[in-house]
């Protein structure tokens, strides 16, 4: 069952999607798994709450996974809250603080701006569903306010290991009232949480436009128009950069690394660094970020900054086939889906040992890790890729396969489905994703583990349960 009531805006798929045709990804024993899986739990509501149907990762995959999700006959929904320019500018302080950067964040900020736009929104608002997951920090605090009928999970897309204290105190009294948290890693897990922790790791869709694998001469097809706007000759190598503009992104880095191979080696023909990116509705920063990078590119043709492009998803997937190599030397990352994205490709990435990047790119196997300050060191691993294109080769072949293996949008959906199992009694063990012990609203609801199942434990170490062994913990885990 699925029922919102708005002031929220729903989302209206413009496509179906059917999991029949992942087959040629994932094999047709994963598609029949699937359905399996999902047959126990048709007819039932999975709602999903955020702030921005466009910008960034978290809008890109659910807008597969709504129309996929339904198609295995689940009733997924995606809705979002409303906000006004001072409400992003302090979601946006959350997103900054939350992954340790200093701000200051004002009493009127947290009490009139954030929580006064969530009181509007929560004006005749219901959201009725048997699985109700509400993303990063923009909607959070509604879990105060009576809306929602179900079951509740935050999902946290970025990294609270180690939070600014004042704003962590803030948010964690209203995270723990949700029934659970989905984190990207174990170590992303913020101090305190006293509530079941589950992993999932983003993932993206094949069948989605800018995944599309084109062939070299179609992929210059598309990028023809740019081209030619820019001046860019197609046959020298290109070194790419996709990503919001956004100071965690660190494209300062990326462009001074770049200068830093050019002073040491002379090419011929001389290598091309290019930045796309797009601006997102609830990142009021991006701006200033854009002007910043432009000022320390000047005028240099070589250095080209592409913004809000036309025809995004194929220019996207077209410039990420075509580019000898991807940086994303992030210096602080959820997950970092345009690295899955660039490897589908079979482009090798230089990429930062920072969250969820370190999943992804495998030293030496499907690209090459970085501090991400480290300039000379990403100087060095440019110059590794543009030297030696048979290596780089077959790191592009490696990199499709570790995607193919681990990051493809039928696995996000089969842990949703084991959520949704699990908190509708379907399934009575609890999720082999499931980071941490039995809470105590587990235990008042009924939702405990069988017997048999593992008592899996914050650092992956599963145990089972003596006789005499009571099952409940009461967790209070850090990552």
């Amino acid at each position: 069952m699925n029922n919102t009531s708005a002031l929220l805006e729903e989302y209206k798929p413009e496509a179906t999607l059917t999991i029949d045709e992942y087959e040629p990804y994932i094999g047709q024993d994963q598609v029949e798994a699937l359905k399996h899986l999902a047959g126990a739990v048709e007819g039932r509501g999975w709602a999903n709450i955020n702030s921005t149907f466009v910008g960034g990762g978290v809008a890109e995959m659910l807008r597969s996974v709504i129309p996929l999700a339904c198609s295995l006959g689940v009733q997924a929904s995606w809705s979002t809250i409303q906000g006004h320019d001072a409400f992003f500018q302090i979601t946006k302080k959350f997103h900054n603080t939350l992954q340790g950067v200093d701000q200051p964040i004002s009493l009127q900020e947290l009490f009139e701006t954030y929580l006064d736009t969530l009181a509007a929104n929560a004006q005749n608002v219901q959201i009725e569903s048997d699985l109700i997951i509400v993303h990063d920090p923009q909607p959070a605090a509604l879990i105060m306010h009576g809306v929602f009928l179900g079951n509740v999970l935050w999902r946290c897309h970025i990294d609270t290991s180690t939070p600014n204290p004042t704003v962590w105190r803030f948010l964690a009294p209203y995270i723990n009232q949700y029934a659970g948290a989905i984190f990207t890693m174990p170590e992303f897990v913020g101090p305190g949480l006293q509530i079941p922790q589950y992993q999932i790791t983003p993932c993206i869709d094949p069948l989605a436009e800018k995944n599309q694998q084109y062939a070299e001469n179609q992929a210059k097809d598309i990028l023809a128009p740019l081209f030619q706007q820019h001046t860019i000759d197609p046959d020298r190598p290109i070194l790419a950069a996709i990503s919001r503009y956004d100071i965690h992104k660190n494209q300062a880095s990326i462009l001074k690394a770049f200068k830093r191979l050019r002073e040491e080696k002379a090419y011929d023909p001389a290598p091309y660094l290019i930045f796309l990116g797009n601006t997102a509705a609830d990142d009021p920063e991006g701006e200033a970020m854009l002007a910043q990078l432009k000022a320390q590119a000047g005028d240099d043709r070589d250095i080209q900054i592409w913004v809000n492009v036309e025809n995004n998803d194929q220019v996207v997937g077209s410039l990420m086939r075509l580019a000898r190599g991807f940086v994303h030397v992030s210096t602080r990352e959820g997950f970092g889906l345009v690295v899955s994205e660039a490897l589908w490709q079979g482009t090798p990435v230089i990429g930062s040992r920072v969250g969820g990047i370190v999943q992804q790119v495998v030293d030496g196997k499907t690209g090459y890790l970085v501090e991400p300050l480290d300039v000379e060191a990403i100087a060095t691993k440019m110059a590794r890729i543009l030297d030696d294109p048979e290596q780089t080769a077959q790191l592009g072949k490696q990199a499709q396969a570790h995607v193919r293996q681990n990051f493809l949008l039928p696995e996000l959906i089969r842990r949703y489905l084991t959520l949704l199992r699990y908190y509708t009694g379907v399934d009575q063990t609890r999720p082999t994703f499931r980071l941490n012990g039995t809470s105590y609203r587990e235990v008042v609801s009924g939702l405990l583990p069988t017997p048999s199942s593992p008592q899996v434990t914050a650092n992956g170490v599963g145990s089972h349960p003596t006789a005499t062994e009571t099952v409940v913990t009461l967790t209070n885990t850090t990552a």
